[in-house]
């Protein structure tokens, strides 16, 4: 796998990670979450997109996306929504319940992760860790996009010493001792955690799959997005990437558009593009700069082209955020 152009596609995303409740069930319950986007005002106000993730502790329960068939989950598992969808938790499988928003107000005095506690029954108890991961990317990186809709990382599944194994324990801990700096400690894990998460799903994919991720593991369509992720700046042209990556410029052009979606360098200004609205929002560097930075002669060649993606010019779009 091109293991280079999922890392810079990774750490460009920004993700920020909250560890927010640590819950407590007794069979037999059930909670509903909602869809992301009506509880990230209340846990990541500043989040243009929320992910959802929760990682089972102790026990066992059943999880997945309403309407659809749950899948059960053991101690160790971890599953992600990487889509904001809403979802259902609970002790049996066919059980139903209205989500709650109130308890995404927590105190502000209240340090995170805020214990729930639920069900009434004597059964098995179970322990979840549920937290969020916020990400501000515009326009939406591809990765998100290409992701499914629910991601169950079985701990059965993982290499014995895996560092997802360390998680659980790290995790168990600071919910329980409550130590100053905890919050931000369970924040950076669950980004990690996100990451290796990703890569373990990327490296299961079936060889017949198609589509970006699996364009990452590919030969030629792997060396491809490394070497846009690697230089965005140069001056690629389509006959200078396929030469590279050892392919006529047809070929290579047929081949990454069946797995990627779009064209080699239609790819390329997008990528270009999601780097200048990063640039563009630190507010750092100069419009003139950044369009160096991103591989364009000219500031006006930057401009035209940022327009036709973006709907606005550089500065209008960078005084836009700036004041948001």
């Amino acid at each position: 796998m091109a293991a280079d152009a999922l890392s810079d596609v990774l750490r460009s995303i920004r993700l920020n990670g909250a560890a927010f409740f640590d819950v407590t069930v007794r069979a037999p319950w059930v909670l509903a979450a909602p869809p992301s986007s009506e509880c990230a005002p209340f846990v990541m106000p500043q989040a243009k997109y929320v992910i959802e993730y929760h990682v089972v502790t102790k026990g066992h329960c059943w999880a997945g996306l309403l309407n659809q068939a749950p899948v059960r989950l053991e101690a160790g598992d971890i599953l992600i929504f990487p889509q904001g969808d809403g979802h259902v938790f609970s002790s049996e499988p066919g059980m139903s319940a209205e989500p709650n928003l109130d308890i995404y107000r927590p105190p502000d005095d209240i340090q995170l992760p805020m214990p729930i506690v639920a069900g009434s029954g004597d059964g098995e108890e179970a322990r979840i860790v549920c937290g969020f991961l916020g990400y501000d990317a515009s326009p939406r990186h591809p990765l998100l996009d290409a992701l499914p809709r629910m991601i169950h990382a079985r701990a059965a599944d993982r290499e014995k010493g895996s560092w997802l194994d360390l998680f659980i324990p790290v995790a168990v801990a600071e919910c329980a001792n409550k130590r100053p700096g905890g919050e931000s400690i369970l924040g950076r894990m669950s980004e990690l955690m996100f990451v290796e998460v990703i890569r373990q799903y990327v490296e299961a994919l079936p060889r017949t799959e198609y589509g970006w991720l699996a364009g990452l593991r590919d030969r030629q369509v792997g060396r491809a997005l490394n070497l846009i992720h690697g230089a965005p700046a140069h001056g690629w042209t389509l006959e200078k990437m396929a030469g590279t990556v050892g392919l006529s410029r047809s070929s290579l052009a047929e081949r990454f558009n069946c797995f990627v979606g779009v064209p080699p360098m239609q790819y390329l200004t997008n990528w270009r593009m999601q780097l200048a609205t990063e640039m563009l929002q630190d507010g750092v560097d100069s419009i003139a700069e950044i369009a160096c930075q991103v591989g364009y002669e000219s500031e006006a060649a930057f401009s035209r082209a940022f327009k036709r993606s973006l709907g606005l010019a550089p500065a209008a779009w960078r005084k836009s955020r700036l004041a948001a």
